[in-house]
């Protein structure tokens, strides 16, 4: 196959980034926009030894598992991969992938796979979204979207997997940066000011909190911008956060107020949480609730345990614990996230927590070789690059009874089961949760026993 070719083919498969598979005369091609049963008329835009990309051209015959997006620019945006494709195949789609990454790359057998648990209603669900400012090529003002594996803005206000007030917050934005020429950041030239908005809502309390992020050390007539965002109903907090740095890293180091509070608030279950804009909080918090109860129930907690843990954010699934356990240790890198995971635990009266500032990599080997404390179980929730390899082996030194792994990525989750089941446990159960529907994400929990 030759770069420009037009192929007609069969899509078979759909692959970890939401692009469909087909192959032609045993040549793999990843298309974007195309699932499985599509037959699709195929430009080749990439072509590689043993496999190529294509762009779609037109679709000969639509499969039966394709629906209409709802979403205007879903092909544009890389947001939301697989909107095309029925909800209903979307969890299958999921459900393979986990067993799929489990048995290929962990060796994982013999384990229970239970039916992914799914939303009612798979839209409007995200609490948090980060929406980067910049100009579309007539120069006029825009926030939106990255496109895929891009930085090009795709323009978009009206997200339909986030929450209602987005379009409202964003207007106000424009309207305010316009009448004040005030300029978007040029990732290329590094000037302008006005970086992304960062918007998250309480589920439960209503409570709205806009950061504005700025490249430069004050927001001009941000007390106007502020007044104007206040009237939203449940507007709680406005603040700027300074980030000057050439990254694609989005929050500053430093925040600072305009009006209102320093937090917003939300709850989980009958556990109330303190929300910064530095805070990890799950987006999906009808979701959240179902997996920390599934995290719960694999800790098997009767009240006289000791339980660490790693990674443990603003203190969410902590609290949840300790309200079952003897005593619960959390650690987290973040100091603002511990220091909220702390006040959240007086603001609930749960005193049988104690929280840790640092890499759960080099606090819990340290914790344990000075206490040498008994821990019946461990539950770790790691970024998506997984567990590092010196935290597993400290875990196994440890021997809890039952390790709960919470992972949003299921090839570094198969890679640390693996390494776990050669040190002496045994994967129990897999429990997929869809947390992020139209997307190729899925959440993973694990029952993981000592043998």
């Amino acid at each position: 196959m030759n770069k420009n070719d037009i192929v007609t083919v069969a899509i078979t498969d759909i692959n970890q980034d939401g692009e469909g598979i087909g192959k032609v005369d045993g040549y793999t091609l990843f298309i974007k926009d195309t699932v499985i049963g599509d037959i699709a008329k195929v430009k080749i835009i990439k072509a590689k030894k043993n496999y190529g990309y294509g762009k779609l051209v037109e679709l000969v015959i639509p499969s039966e598992k394709r629906v209409q997006p709802r979403c205007q620019i879903a092909s544009q945006c890389g947001g939301c991969q697989l909107q095309a494709y029925s909800y209903k195949e979307q969890l299958i789609f999921k459900e393979n992938k986990v067993k799929n990454n489990l048995g290929r790359i962990g060796k994982v057998k013999d384990c229970e796979y239970r039916p992914i648990i799914a939303m009612e209603d798979p839209w409007h669900y995200r609490n948090k979204a980060q929406f980067p400012v910049g100009k579309d090529k007539e120069g006029n003002l825009i926030t939106g979207f990255y496109a895929g594996r891009t930085h090009s803005i795709i323009a978009c206000k009206e997200c339909l997997i986030g929450v209602e007030e987005n379009q409202e917050i964003l207007t106000i934005i424009k309207n305010f940066m316009m009448e004040y020429s005030l300029e978007p950041y040029n990732e290329k030239t590094y000037t302008g000011l006005i970086r992304h908005v960062l918007i998250r809502k309480g589920y439960h309390t209503g409570e709205i909190m806009v950061c504005i992020i700025i490249n430069g050390v004050k927001l001009p007539y941000g007390e106007v911008l502020a007044e104007r965002l206040a009237v939203i109903p449940g507007m709680k907090s406005i603040m700027y956060s300074i980030n000057k740095e050439k990254t694609n890293v989005i929050l500053g180091k430093e925040i600072k107020k305009l009006w209102g509070e320093w937090a917003i608030k939300d709850r989980i279950g009958e556990i109330v949480f303190e929300i910064s804009p530095l805070s990890f909080y799950q987006v999906n918090p009808i979701q959240t609730e179902k997996l920390y109860q599934k995290a719960l129930e694999f800790a098997g907690l009767s009240g006289k345990e000791v339980v660490w843990d790693m990674y443990c954010g603003i203190g969410t699934i902590s609290l949840f614990l300790a309200k079952k356990a003897k005593k619960v240790y959390g650690v987290e890198i973040v100091a603002e996230a511990i220091e909220n995971a702390k006040q959240n635990a007086k603001r609930n009266g749960i005193e049988n927590v104690e929280f840790f500032v640092g890499k759960a990599e080099e606090v819990v080997p340290a914790w344990y070789e000075t206490t040498k404390e008994h821990v019946d179980v461990i539950v770790v929730d790691p970024p998506r690059k997984g567990c590092d390899e010196i935290l597993l082996h400290t875990m196994v030194k440890m021997q809890p009874e039952r390790i709960v792994y919470v992972s949003c990525d299921s090839a570094t989750l198969a890679r640390d089961l693996g390494i776990l089941e050669e040190m002496g446990y045994k994967t129990e159960i897999v429990q997929p949760v869809d947390m992020f529907p139209q997307t190729v994400a899925v959440e993973v929990v694990c029952q993981i026993i000592r043998k």
